[in-house]
């Protein structure tokens, strides 16, 4: 077995890993950026290593630095956790020649699987098929003209060495493809380090049902069974559910069976995740994740088995230690996303800033996944899930309503949340009937009023009592914990500091058809669409802001001519502040 895993990633994966770790016996060790210094999951390990930097690409993406930080830990296996390095084979195969064990795939599984142009030629070898598509980069616009003119519109843009919905860009007709080929590969370059995409056609009105694979280096490969993740916005998932509901039987296996295939195909090993595209009873190959899912609890509370664990006995040598006849589906599960966002009836903007208050839900069949407490703070620069609440049940009926009983009594204050929409995706006809697609939530649901609440943070009293906390140091990029005397209230490894008042809502992209537009959350603008003199009509796009690894397109709220442009490509902006002025 492993005796010291260095967890490469931030957040409640980190968390969730450092946990199976600790309950095998196994040394953790977490590294940091300057932003998550006193993080759950630097507080959990049992040492914990500077990254020094902000952004993913300062930080948690440095390679150089997280390959020092290996050495210097004495770590003999990398847990990637799911983003990150995850599904970098230059990654996993310099961490291989350290002589370092890399909780994944080989790096060759990767690099056939994490490129997905080769992923579907690796496929179609072992007779699984995907939606029609090109097995070329797109070097060019008229590539997609051509494509769309041929198979048809929509079209999707995708990320070649991503997933998860990042990089992804729908392209409804010819007047949209340089826009879209633009705005897929910032997203793609910002989250994966790269900006190679590819395109295939667009499906109406899908199911999104993906198969968790588990394979040893002993020639054991089992299927642990379907989630059904149609419930998204901006592609990116919002509530996933295991096993897939409303599909037959025969069709659920032949895609399990299929997955398999695709895994010993490519040599797999360990956990990964084979997506399809369900429709009028036909599935269809997406993509194979080389990596831990996100939504890889709902596995777990339906099988019994925890996948970490199985992940680190696989990478420690072990063989599996139940055949494919072992595994038995029991009940239904369901997974919430909570993600930093204010639904905005169905806007989702993202909403970063400090969490005043976290309180978790408990009570039978529920879980909380988390990698923050109160009085931490969700970064501009990082993912925005603050924690995904899992439930069971016998049935689905009997998990949906544990999870909309969860959902009234957890409590996250200082930052919008999805629950609103969660809660109205989980009260909808059309999910409790099962007759949704993953387009649903953006053209179906009806999200009018569903906005955050908005709340406000305590503020701290300079004049409180002075009380011993432990606080977070540095020595040589080594993180230590020493004893100081602090106000009482404040937090518990750090100093306390006047607290700001939290923001409330997020904005509008306009400021009520005035012509004055201004940002509607903190972020960098990534793209300016205009200049002063032009003309424009309400709803064009003015500026491109990201928040969070997502593009927000902040368009005009009236006709006229642009008057002034506050902005450049580049800047970072807070929440109010001006971007441009219209005259109408």
């Amino acid at each position: 077995m492993l005796t010291n895993v260095l967890v490469a990633n931030r957040g409640e994966i980190a968390v969730r890993v450092i946990r199976a770790c600790k309950e095998l016996g196994i040394t953790t060790t977490a590294v940091y950026s300057e932003l998550d210094r006193n993080s759950l999951h630097v507080r959990l390990a049992d040492q914990a290593f500077a990254l020094g930097g902000q952004t993913a690409a300062e930080s948690y993406l440095n390679t150089e630095r997280m390959l020092e930080i290996i050495e210097e830990s004495g770590a003999d296996g990398v847990h990637p956790g799911y983003g990150f390095f995850s599904e970098n084979a230059d990654f996993a195969r310099a961490i291989t020649e350290m002589g370092v064990t890399f909780i994944g795939p080989p790096p060759e599984a990767i690099e056939v699987m994490g490129d997905k142009i080769s992923a579907r030629e690796a496929a179609e070898k072992v007779g699984v098929f995907g939606v029609p598509g090109t097995t070329e980069l797109i070097t060019n616009p008229q590539q997609v003209l051509d494509f769309g003119d041929d198979k048809g519109w929509p079209v999707a843009i995708k990320a070649a060495y991503g997933g998860g919905g990042r990089g992804m860009k729908v392209v409804a007709g010819p007047d949209e493809v340089e826009e879209a080929i633009e705005s897929a590969q910032r997203e793609a370059l910002a989250y994966f380090g790269r900006d190679e995409i590819y395109m295939e056609r667009y499906l109406a009105a899908p199911r999104h049902v993906e198969v968790q694979v588990l394979a040893d280096t002993h020639g054991n490969c089992v299927s642990l069974g379907t989630r059904d993740c149609s419930a998204q916005r901006r592609h990116q998932k919002l509530i996933e559910e295991a096993p897939a509901p409303g599909i037959p039987d025969e069709i659920l296996n032949e895609m399990s069976e299929a997955a398999k295939a695709v895994a010993i195909g490519c040599d797999y090993t360990n956990a990964g995740t084979v997506e399809f595209l369900y429709e009028d009873g036909s599935f269809y190959y997406l993509e194979m994740n080389t990596r831990l899912q996100v939504e890889h609890p709902v596995t777990e509370l339906v099988t019994g088995i925890d996948l970490v664990e199985q992940q680190l006995r696989v990478a420690s040598g072990e063989a599996l230690s139940f055949a494919q006849d072992d595994i038995e589906l029991r009940g239904h599960a369901i997974e919430i996303r909570i993600n930093a966002e204010d639904p905005a009836e169905g806007a989702f903007l993202p909403s970063p800033g400090p969490i005043t208050e976290l309180s978790a839900p408990d009570g039978f069949g529920t879980r909380f996944d988390t990698g923050y407490n109160s009085g931490d703070e969700i970064s501009q620069f990082y993912d925005n899930l603050v924690g995904k609440l899992c439930v069971w049940g016998h049935d689905r009926e009997t998990a949906i309503r544990r999870a909309l009983r969860a959902l009234d009594e957890l409590v996250v204050s200082g930052v919008a949340t999805t629950i609103p929409a969660d809660i109205a995706i989980l009260e909808a006809a059309e999910f409790q009937a099962n007759t949704h697609s993953t387009n649903w939530v953006e053209n179906g649901l009806d999200l009018t009023g569903v906005r955050y609440a908005g709340s406000e943070a305590p503020s701290n009293d300079d004049d409180e009592d002075l009380v011993e906390k432990l606080v977070p140091v540095e020595v040589n990029g080594r993180r230590f914990e020493v004893k100081v005397w602090v106000p009482e209230g404040g937090a518990t490894a750090a100093p306390a500091k006047k607290k700001k008042r939290a923001a409330g809502p997020a904005k509008s992209s306009s400021s009520g058809g005035n012509g004055v537009i201004e940002a509607p959350m903190q972020g960098t603008i990534v793209g300016v669409q205009v200049e002063v003199g032009d003309t424009v009509s309400a709803g064009d796009t003015l500026v491109i802001l990201e928040a969070m690894k997502m593009e927000n397109a902040i368009t005009a709220d009236i006709d006229g001519t642009v008057a002034e442009i506050a902005v450049a490509q580049g800047d970072s902006v807070g929440s109010g502040d001006l971007l441009a002025k219209i005259e109408a």
